[in-house]
């Protein structure tokens, strides 16, 4: 398992869970629009993740949806 893929998947994580914190900061501040753009950058990272740990642990996509 490569150290590499392994920390891209760490570093996606961590952006995913800032920009959903983000989001929802702003959705609280009733700023809608901001928050639709923070929660869709935050869906990018989570994807990015996810393909990233998947590569890591060196499972198909239709494996790791299995489990």
């Amino acid at each position: 398992m490569p150290k590499a893929t392994h920390t891209k998947a760490a570093e996606s994580h961590e952006a995913a869970a800032k920009s959903h914190r983000t989001a929802a900061e702003h959705h609280e501040k009733g700023d809608h629009v901001k928050g639709e753009e923070h929660a869709k950058t935050a869906h990018g990272h989570s994807e990015t993740a996810h393909k990233a740990s998947t590569e890591a642990h060196g499972k198909s996509a239709s494996h790791a949806k299995a489990k």
